[in-house]
Order: C-alpha cells, then structure tokens, then sequence
C-alpha cells in the first residue's frame, strides 16, 4: 500500500458520507446519481465517469456522467454482453490499460468514446441490490488504474449503490404506508451503511496506527481527522434509525405488521466484517430463534457485538475469538471471548461503558472480565419484553 492510498481511502468514503446526506435530505435521484459520478471522477484522478444502469431487458443504459463525453453518451444502451453489461449484472469487475483493444472490451466501444484507453468498470450495488456499474476512463496514453484505485472504488461504487436504492424508494412511497417506507430505510442505514462505514473506519485506523510513523504530520492529522467524522457519521446516522423507528401514535399500529429483524443473520454479517479486519475467522454459535426479534431489542443486541468485536480489533492481538448468541423464551444472551492480552491498563473504553448504559436503560445486564493471562470476555444479556427489567 503506497502513503497516499489511505489518504486516497479517506477521501472516498468522505464522497460517501455526503451522498448519504444528500439522499437522506430528499435530493432527487438524478442529482444523487451526478454527485456520485462527479466524485468518483475526481477521486480516481480519471478523464470522464459513467454511471450505468440495468433496464428490463438486460441492457445497460448510460444515465449519468461526468466529462467531456457526458453528453453524447447519455441515454445510450450497451448489450448485456458488453463489459458494462456483465458487471451491472453481478459479474467481476473489468480492469484493462485500453479499452478499444482490450478482447473483453473491444467489440463494444462507441464511438464517442474511442479517445479513451485506461478503463475500469465496478458494479454499482452490492449483493442482490447490484443497480448497474459504475466506469472511469482516462484518455489514451494515460497511466492505468491501480489495483489500489480500482479497490477503493469498487467499495465506493458497492455502498453508494445502496444509497441510490435508498433515493430510489423515495418514488415507493406510493405504494406502501410511510411507516413501511420509514422502516425499511431505518434497515438499509443500520445493517448496511453504518456497518460498512464501522468497517472502513476500522482499516483506516489500523493503518494509521502501523504506519504512524511513515506519515508527515499534517497527514497523520488529517487521516485522523476522517475517522473521526466517519464516527460522527456513524453516530448521526443512528440518530437517524432511531428518529425513523419512533414513529407517531398514529402510526404505531403499522409496526405489528411489519417483519422483524433477523439478528442471526446481522451477527453473521458483523462476524464477516470482523474476519476482514483481524485476519481470522471468529467461531459464531448460534442458538434458538432469531428470526422474530423486535427491531429495537436487536438493535441493542446488534451495538453489543459490534463493539464487542472493535474491542477485539483495537486492542486484544487475539489469534481465537467466539460469538455466543443464545435466544429462549425470555431473553438474548450474547457471549464475546477472546484469548488475548485483555483490555490494556489506561486504554480508553468508552464504547464498552457506554454498552454498561445502553444494557441498564433497556433492562439488560451487562458484564466484562479482561486480564493479560485468560482474554477478555464480553457479556450483554436483554430481556426479549422490554417491560421485566433484568434482576
């Protein structure tokens, strides 16, 4: 990794903190999709961008951009064998120096776009919710696009995918109750964005920490300075699920009929992001039923383990870790074992006191035991009614 791509890390997900914004603020869709474009050009140093999106048909069409060709190219439809095409479909991403030679490429540059040869298309999107792709160019005879260019802007292009999906429900409203729509949002935010924002903040601390040295000190300042507003985007973001997930007494009665959150499959998701991160896979067991869970009971559940496996991160050097998660009929118990060094002497532990609080207010109980020799142990158990505090 070069000095500058953590910087070059940091200013991506900046561009993603203020699409969020912006799509949570009720800008219209074509808006939101030119920003994303826009910084996607200026931050991969590229000539012209192209946001592409699936049609009903399996052809793409070029809906926005940000360059010179913009405007010829808009509206234009590639085959769904094209590059474009096998990327806006889930395909792998497409890397090449020259695109106009390039076999997988070639037979499908238009000719408003044969001045350009480095070029890289990602999918926009991620998992199911692939929308389309998302390509740079740089004109002929430029320096192609790095892997650590194409890495960065493939993580950009997989979460900004989600916040068009988001812009996008803006027109559902329609079909579903506010209190629906109100929902579903509150989900994407919390069990996409934040915990893809948590993840990136996570690698960028672990990079200024190993390479604290290597950084002049103005970049040193700065690259903490982007953690630290990803961490008040976090923050803001959840006072934002919150505010969603209070609705008026009017419509209260919508959130009986509304599916509940699957905690399994969050802890499996928050399990993944810390495998990335510590370069191991942590054991998850699970046990009982978690597919019924109240929102707000899992949201607890949710802060717990995530914080609980940061601890791990930052501060352990644990070479085993386990996930317990036992549900019954009248409680979640959640179980986070370590066997590494323990939380060091005079190390700030802000986020596991403030989980000693979040327990006491919801009923639970909540307890830790950290030493150099046996590991840490992180517990967090929540009454399923939120009614019989804990004893």
């Amino acid at each position: 990794m070069s000095l500058m791509e953590p910087m070059f890390a940091a200013q991506a997900l900046s561009a993603a903190t203020d699409i969020t914004t912006a799509a949570l603020s009720g800008d219209e869709p074509d808006a939101v999709l030119a920003s994303v474009v826009h910084k996607a050009v200026e931050f991969a140093h590229a000539d012209l961008g192209l946001i592409m999106v699936r049609t009903d048909d399996g052809s793409v069409s070029i809906e926005a951009g940000a360059g010179p060709q913009t405007t010829d190219v808009h509206g234009l439809l590639l085959p769904p064998d094209s590059a474009a095409g096998q990327v806006a479909h889930g395909g792998e991403t497409v890397v090449t120096d020259d695109f106009t030679i390039d076999p997988r490429t070639a037979p499908h540059v238009p000719d408003e776009l044969r001045g350009y040869g480095p070029f890289a298309a990602v999918p926009f999107g991620t998992g199911g919710r692939v929308l389309g792709a998302l390509a740079v160019y740089r004109k002929h005879g430029a320096e192609g696009f790095s892997a650590g260019t194409v890495e960065v802007l493939s993580a950009f292009a997989a979460q900004v995918g989600v916040v068009l999906a988001l812009a996008e429900g803006a027109n559902a409203r329609h079909r579903v109750t506010l209190y629906e729509e109100r929902e579903r949002i509150a989900r994407e935010l919390h069990d996409v964005i934040v915990q893809r924002l948590y993840a990136a903040g996570m690698q960028l601390d672990r990079v200024r920490r190993r390479m604290r040295k290597r950084f002049a000190g103005t970049d040193a300042t700065r690259l903490g300075e982007a953690i630290d507003q990803l961490d008040q985007t976090i923050a803001e973001i959840r006072g934002t699920v919150h505010s969603l997930r209070s609705p008026a007494p009017e419509l209260e009665a919508a959130s009986n009929a509304l599916p509940k959150t699957d905690l399994a499959e969050s802890a499996r998701g928050e399990v993944r992001i810390a495998e990335e991160l510590l370069g191991f896979p942590p054991t998850l067991e699970l046990s009982g039923e978690f597919a019924d869970i109240p929102a707000e009971r899992a949201d607890h559940i949710r802060a717990a383990l995530r914080e609980a496996l940061s601890n791990v991160v930052r501060h352990s050097g644990a070479s085993e870790t386990r996930v317990t998660l036992h549900r019954d009929a009248r409680e979640v118990r959640l179980r986070v074992r370590d066997n590494g060094s323990g939380v060091p002497q005079g190390v700030e532990t802000r986020g596991l006191r403030h989980l000693a609080e979040r327990a006491k207010a919801a009923g639970g109980r909540f307890y830790l035991n950290s030493s150099p020799s046996l590991g840490t142990l992180v517990a967090f158990d929540l009454p399923l009614d939120p009614d019989k505090l804990a004893s």
